[in-house]
């Protein structure tokens, strides 16, 4: 048997030396393939980590720059906001005990809360707008840095970014004065100044003012919030009337763009959320006034708890004029912070960025 086997083997030697030898190359070549392969792979992930790393650190370095965007514009907001509702005049005029006394402290108290409830509004449309701007921006900015290699042209050039972000100014101008006009505080017009009233009535007449303004109470055809933020499409066209440039074509398709986001139910329920936190930041700010006093503390007979603490309304007028104050404070304040911290804001801009910042998420 084992003769039989030599003299098998002997007789096709020659075809077991090249089975081998075809079988050690192609064990060879497998090989090679698959390192070649597994190496390939490395570096696509080493490629994707790095460019992942890259799109965080872009994005991070994006946000500082929406906070401090946001903190340079209050001090313009603030004082466009007094400009239009001028209550110093008014208190300037009660200083020389004038005839009219009541019909000003009636103005006052109508301007007081109309420019303090302006301002919370105002500052948060201000915090959810410019995340939404300056992530669209920063996203293309990232698209442009990782495909410049391959001679295409930029799709948000410096020109065509200044025109963008310059529609901010519809928030300062015709839409701060429409919301003032929305405002107005209709509620408190029957109130006395003599009344007095706890920081719950405070709340309930805010309460209302918020549900006359966001439910879009003015006239035939109701307005959404966002309204006041962005000119309407019509509006933008109109303005370009004389003939558009290339610039001009990719300024509209970022508004366009913009408009979509402002329409979407998660812009609707982030600013929803901030303007909960602003009124109830604002609600935090009046409390300290109402805090019963020391004396009021001590006599057991007297309840101490803030909603039994009341003020006369003429008290509460000037408390509720220097608000803006704090509201608009380019130097960081708890009422600014809050919105800038709220997790929802971050999360919406992570996903504007993420959006704008994925070819493929652009073409969908």
């Amino acid at each position: 048997m084992l003769s039989a086997t030599w003299n098998f083997l002997k007789r096709h030697k020659r075809k077991f030396i090249f089975a081998g030898a075809f079988a050690g190359g192609s064990v060879y070549l497998l090989g090679k393939f698959a390192q070649r392969k597994f190496r390939e792979i490395q570096e696509k992930e080493a490629a994707e980590y790095i460019a992942q790393a890259r799109r965080q650190f872009h994005f991070e370095s994006n946000q500082r720059t929406c906070n401090m965007t946001v903190l340079s514009m209050l001090p313009t907001l603030r004082e466009t906001i007094i400009q239009h509702l001028n209550s110093e005049s008014l208190t300037m005029l009660l200083r020389n005990k004038p005839a009219n006394k009541l019909e000003i402290w009636e103005d006052l108290k109508i301007i007081s809360f109309t420019r303090s409830i302006v301002a919370v509004y105002s500052t948060c449309m201000l915090v959810v707008l410019l995340r939404i701007q300056l992530n669209i921006i920063g996203g293309y900015l990232y698209l442009d840095n990782s495909i410049s290699k391959n001679g295409s042209s930029p799709q948000a050039p410096p020109e065509v970014q200044q025109q963008y972000l310059s529609s901010i100014q519809h928030l300062l101008g015709d839409g701060l004065a429409e919301s003032e006009c929305a405002v107005c505080c209709l509620s408190l017009h029957r109130v006395s100044l003599k009344q007095s009233l706890s920081l719950h009535d405070l709340e309930k007449y805010i309460h209302q003012i918020r549900t006359h303004v966001e439910e879009g109470f003015r006239g035939p055809m109701p307005k959404p919030l966002s309204w006041y933020m962005m000119p309407d499409e019509e509006t933008t066209l109109a303005s370009q009337a004389c003939g558009l440039t290339e610039k001009d074509a990719a300024t509209i398709k970022l508004l366009n763009e913009t408009r979509d986001m402002l329409e979407s139910p998660d812009f609707k329920t982030v600013l929803n959320t901030c303007l909960r936190r602003g009124f109830s930041r604002f609600l935090d700010n009046m409390a300290e006034f109402f805090r019963p006093s020391p004396v009021d503390s001590l006599h057991p007979s007297t309840p101490n708890s803030l909603s039994h603490v009341c003020l006369p309304l003429a008290k509460i007028i000037p408390i509720v004029n220097g608000q803006i104050h704090s509201i608009c404070s380019e130097i960081p304040s708890h009422f600014v912070q809050d919105l800038l911290m709220i997790e929802q804001v971050k999360e919406f801009a992570a996903n504007v960025y993420e959006a704008f910042s994925h070819p493929h998420e652009l073409q969908k």
